[in-house]
């Protein structure tokens, strides 16, 4: 009874081929077909695909909106910077109005300074700064002046007198012309 064990070596029981082929096909395909499992992948895929998409939608439709906001803050900071230009402009010039008054004033009560009248309406066409047409017979406009004095009982208001020029800027009325006005 003389006996070699070999206690370093475990007993391995390998399952016969027919046995594995049966194990390994329950555990592959837990009873389905070839053809099932293709069709379950392809729902699968599908599935994932119609995420992916819905996903891509999502983030097409989340940038379309970012451009858009983006495109209309753009145009409003441009319109609102437009805006606060025409704004110091306009007050730069009502700022030099008074001072245009003194010279109108000053070319009145001097004829030696007549040639500055003439220089000082090319200044004001190049700087687009215009006067309000307000010379006596001029029919009298509530837009374009301001009366200061009505005489007369006519139906017909002219201009008698300018008291004060009034002026456009760049086409836009910055102050109307004070007059005297005459009914015919």
């Amino acid at each position: 009874m003389n006996e070699d064990i070999d206690f370093n070596e475990s007993k391995k029981t390998e399952p016969n081929v027919e046995q594995k082929g049966a194990a390994g096909d329950n555990d592959l395909h837990d009873g389905q077909s070839n053809e099932d499992r293709g069709e379950a992948a392809i729902a699968a895929a599908r599935a994932a695909q119609s995420t992916v998409n819905n996903q891509i939608a999502e983030l097409t439709a989340d940038l379309q909106r970012t451009r858009a906001d983006f495109e209309n803050y753009r145009r409003q900071a441009e319109a609102q910077k437009i805006q606060y230009g025409n704004v110091v402009k306009n007050a730069t010039v009502s700022k030099v109005l008074p001072l245009l008054d003194d010279i109108d004033r000053a070319i009145a009560a001097n004829d030696s300074l007549k040639p500055l009248e003439k220089s000082l309406a090319k200044a004001l066409k190049e700087l687009k700064l215009e006067r309000v047409e307000s010379k006596a017979g001029t029919a009298f406009n509530p837009d374009l002046h301001e009366a200061i004095m009505v005489e007369g009982d006519g139906d017909k208001e002219v201009v008698s007198e300018t008291l004060r020029a009034g002026y456009r800027y760049e086409g836009e009325l910055i102050r109307p012309a004070l007059v005297k006005v005459e009914k015919k």
